[in-house]
């Protein structure tokens, strides 16, 4: 299993820095996950090779280039068959309302805490996050590894049960600094991220989400105080195998 970083930026892009979104890659399914702006055109494969989309939640950041491909996939001589689009119910009610029809190029299934599906040859299960709008995290599984998403999260709930022992988990890591004066309760600093990863033993912690204002670096060394091993940072461009 790899997963290919699209765009991290947290809460808005920058030049040449999508916002959030991934590719996870098994053999020959590949699934896009969140579409945050930008991410799109910076796909690390032709958009027609997607064989589904999952969707975390319905902030901008988040999704909002799922109109580019709704153009991609509709407003063309051929268009695409419907592509499987799974979300939390939000995601899809705002996507209809703001273009005023269902898209015909996505097949939606609305997707909360406990479901779980198999696209292709991975597995995915999903857990609602800690979060001011409805969220999913979500467990992937293919040849015997696993990576755990938690898209944006704080910390509570009952999330973290699903990253336990991964070998990857792919963490927001917005706020930097004391985990007890952080502003905003429900995003994680690097070393709450950390300490989670840490608690869950997971293998591998990879930082993402780190909003263009905060100096990535920090949020790396933050986070490797606490997790006790090197932390990887998701860049644009850049694999990681799972």
């Amino acid at each position: 299993m790899r997963v290919h970083v699209v765009g991290s930026s947290g809460t808005f892009p920058s030049p040449g820095h999508p916002a959030s979104g991934c590719v996870i890659e098994h053999h020959d399914t590949r699934v896009w996950c969140d579409a945050g702006p930008g991410t799109f055109m910076s796909l690390p494969m032709d958009p027609d090779m997607i064989d589904a989309v999952v969707i975390s939640h319905q902030h901008p950041d988040h999704c909002t280039d799922v109109f580019a491909a709704y153009h991609a996939w509709t407003y063309r001589p051929e268009p695409r068959d419907p592509v499987p689009l799974l979300a939390p119910q939000s995601v899809w009610d705002r996507m209809v309302e703001f273009i005023e029809k269902e898209p015909p190029c996505f097949d939606f299934t609305p997707v909360g805490s406990g479901d779980s599906t198999r696209i292709g040859s991975l597995e995915v299960e999903f857990v609602a996050m800690d979060h001011p709008v409805p969220t999913v995290g979500s467990r992937w599984e293919a040849s015997n590894r696993t990576m755990f998403f938690t898209a944006d999260t704080g910390p509570g709930g009952e999330w973290t049960r699903l990253a336990e022992g991964v070998d990857m988990m792919l963490s927001e890591a917005s706020l930097q600094g004391n985990t007890h004066d952080k502003a905003v309760p429900h995003h994680l600093t690097a070393s709450e991220a950390a300490d989670i990863a840490r608690v869950a033993k997971a293998s591998k912690l990879v930082l993402t989400h780190i909003p263009p204002y905060l100096e990535a670096s920090r949020s790396v060394a933050e986070a490797e105080e606490v997790f006790d091993r090197p932390v990887r940072l998701a860049v644009p461009r850049t694999s990681f195998t799972v």
